[in-house]
């Protein structure tokens, strides 16, 4: 293992999708030296790079941001802040605007002239942001994972440590700011782009003592074909669902219908046939998503007139809601110098308990983002340039520095937090009894790493990877456990309604020991 690498920023954004990028352009806007380090190559990893997008992009007229914000609020269980929506959508109006005017991005042209720019194609989008970054004159690190925050004496964030990968050596870089842009945690689980999403950013926050929210809201699946990896959810509106039999599995495309497909994935094959999709849908489908159908092309289906089985892969936190708590309009988190943005955040405050899909996790992404990255900026320039020379300690625990002997290892961790966190019996069909049992499982398993599980080098990526994994599914678990009711997307087998006292948010944190408490947030203010 080679050298060391010193690097010195007012800001470091951690990631290398639209929320890091975002992050890191606003933050060399707002003056700031930035660097962003990537666990892959920015511009190409992560979930958006994978494919397309949605934008929860809405004109500024009030019937249209009215019907916009009131639509999912039933949906998220009134979880949702009106003050966060309407920043939400004027933030992504100016940034999509701005990406179109300015940032070349090539929306297109309808018949009549105008550019619908509720859309983005991942790859291009991510290949100008990568372009947009540079020129702001962020240095960007690529496969460069982080493994842990560094701090400073009175706590707050002070930059973070990680490893080069094609390098092959260690690196740190001390900075005033820190904003975590990892994104979510789907689990390993093969859904198309989140091999990178393994809830990273969630251990280091929660390590260095910040909170998250909204973890129960984290049992999202999406719809892919059977033995396939793409899990573009929106285009099986136009599905109708069979048993192996021929007969259509009833309730399967009604809202909720995942329960059903879930439930007979259990004991057989369920099938689709996209039929209900006119002649005009099909060819607007292949021009918005064209990935969808790479797979059909390939295997010589055509699935809006043949039948192909379907399954269901976990999505975790990536289409969920949950993520590290934000405690005020800049997302700061509850630690000083430490900020969070994309999906590695909450996204409760636009989407409440229900997932934000594809357009409102994007259109969150580069709101939160760019505040952010602008509220990271303004921090670390108030300290000075002496924040980059204090000294700072290493805040990583779990699968870095074990508290004990004896030895783990990161596949068998993986193996068994998959085997509670993958199955629709433990994860979507959630039931107390379940959920307690996998527990137990989860915190045997948290028990036995942090005594035992060490990387050095190249292997550290795994194994704090692996801690990351653990860490979620706990905080998913437990926070699921304490919602004794059906909200959102945080349905519970054993409390099918809704109960209005525990209309509250909650939040989680912990390691060895996960706590929760329910939390009434607070209106949303506006950064001075």
């Amino acid at each position: 293992m080679g050298e060391t690498l010193e690097l010195t920023a007012d800001v470091l954004v951690v990631g290398g999708g639209p929320a890091a990028t975002w992050a890191a352009l606003d933050a060399a806007r707002a003056g700031a030296d930035v660097v962003l380090a990537d666990k892959g190559y920015c511009g190409t990893s992560g979930a958006t790079a994978a494919g397309g997008t949605g934008v929860w992009y809405v004109q500024p007229d009030p019937v249209a941001r009215e019907a916009a914000m009131a639509s999912r609020e039933g949906l998220g269980g009134h979880l949702a802040d009106r003050g966060w929506m309407a920043r939400v959508l004027d933030r992504t109006y100016a940034n999509i605007n701005e990406l179109a005017e300015t940032g070349g991005y090539p929306f297109p042209t309808a018949p009549d002239g105008r550019q619908p720019r509720n859309g983005l194609q991942g790859p291009e989008y991510m290949r100008r942001m990568r372009i947009r970054t540079r020129r702001a004159g962020v240095r960007i690190l690529d496969h460069s994972p982080v493994t842990e925050l560094l701090t400073a004496a009175d706590g707050s964030v002070a930059g973070a440590a990680g490893h080069r990968r094609q390098a092959g050596h260690p690196y740190r870089v001390r900075a005033g700011a820190v904003v975590l842009a990892t994104g979510g945690c789907a689990f390993l689980s093969g859904a198309l782009g989140t091999d990178t999403d393994t809830g990273d950013g969630a251990l280091y926050a929660a390590e260095v003592g910040a909170e998250l929210s909204g973890m129960e809201f984290s049992n999202a699946y999406g719809i892919a074909p059977e033995h396939t990896s793409v899990t573009k959810t929106a285009f099986y509106s136009f599905a109708t669902f069979h048993r192996e039999d021929g007969s259509v599995l009833e309730g399967a495309a009604s809202q909720g219908g995942r329960s059903v497909i879930a439930r007979e994935l259990l004991d057989a094959k369920v099938y689709c046939t996209l039929d209900r999709a006119d002649p005009a849908a099909r060819q607007a489908m292949r021009l918005a998503q064209p990935n969808f159908f790479l797979t059909f092309d390939r295997l010589g289906i055509d699935p809006f007139t043949q039948r192909f089985a379907i399954t269901l892969l976990a999505e975790g936190t990536v289409r969920g809601t949950g993520g590290i708590r934000i405690a005020d309009a800049d997302c700061r988190t509850t630690v000083p110098g430490l900020y969070a943005a994309g999906d590695a955040a909450t996204r409760e405050e636009i989407c409440g308990g229900f997932t934000g899909g594809g357009s409102h996790n994007a259109a969150w992404a580069m709101s939160s983002g760019s505040w952010a990255g602008t509220g990271a900026a303004r921090y670390a320039l108030g300290l000075g340039r002496a924040a980059r020379t204090r000294p700072v300690r290493a805040a990583g625990g779990a699968g870095l520095r074990p508290t004990g002997g004896g030895g783990a290892d990161h596949r068998e961790v993986i193996a068994a937090v998959q085997g509670e966190v993958l199955p629709y019996d433990k994860n979507y069909l959630r039931h107390g009894d379940t959920l307690t049992a996998s527990l137990r499982v989860l915190d045997d398993t948290w028990r036995q790493l942090r005594a035992g599980l060490r990387g050095e080098g190249r292997d550290t990526i795994r194994t704090r990877q692996a801690a990351a994994l653990a860490a979620n599914a706990r905080w998913m678990y437990r926070s699921a456990l304490a919602r004794t009711e059906s909200r959102g997307m945080a349905r519970r087998l054993d409390f099918p309604d809704q109960d209005p006292a525990q209309h509250h948010r909650i939040a989680t944190g912990g390691l060895d020991e996960v706590w929760t408490r329910p939390v009434k947030e607070p209106a949303v203010k506006e950064p001075v």
